[in-house]
């Protein structure tokens, strides 16, 4: 697990390397994003976005879920009891309204649905949030991000939580 991990930072610094692209273009980006959502819930989001004037946008994303819990054997977490309690998936799409702006940062709002499963049903997802973008050198950006995901046919009817996570830019338009 460790080794697919480290794989990935480093694929994500060799985009970030090899990318040109300039700050503002309004252009096409890759977002990766992963945080903490309540009750015990890891959530990691991949998208593209494609930001439209005035920094609104629209995301196309693809997202996993996992609730982890106490082993009832062990009486802790476990890697059988964190990777095997309840985990989902879904693509979706949304779109990010810019509600403001300032001096290389932007916030937007999160709107959209998702489609999914948790291995067992189809699961589906009323999306909502804001996200906070801070824009970095070549269009590279950090952003922090509160969720909230209401479930069609799923076991966690409502989650909430941060997320945080880089955008790379995909080049000039």
């Amino acid at each position: 697990m460790k080794a697919i991990f480290i794989k990935v930072i480093l694929a994500i610094f060799v985009t970030i390397v090899s990318v040109e692209s300039k700050a503002q273009t309004y252009g096409n980006h890759i977002e990766l994003g992963v945080g903490t959502l309540y009750e015990n819930g890891f959530d990691a989001t991949f998208s593209i976005v494609h930001e439209t004037k005035h920094h609104n946008a629209w995301e196309y994303f693809f997202n996993a879920y996992v609730k982890y819990a106490d082993d009832t054997q062990a009486g802790h977490i476990t890697k059988e009891s964190f990777w095997k309690n309840y985990r989902t998936w879904g693509v979706g799409i949304a779109y990010k309204p810019c509600v403001n702006r300032g001096k290389n940062n932007y916030g937007c709002l999160r709107l959209g649905g998702s489609l999914g499963s948790d291995t067992n049903e189809v699961v589906g997802w009323v999306n909502a949030g804001y996200q906070h973008n801070f824009v970095l050198h070549n269009g590279f950006r950090l952003f922090c991000q509160v969720k909230t995901d209401a479930a069609i046919n799923g076991l966690d009817l409502f989650r909430t939580g941060v997320c945080m996570g880089v955008s790379i830019p995909l080049g000039a338009r």
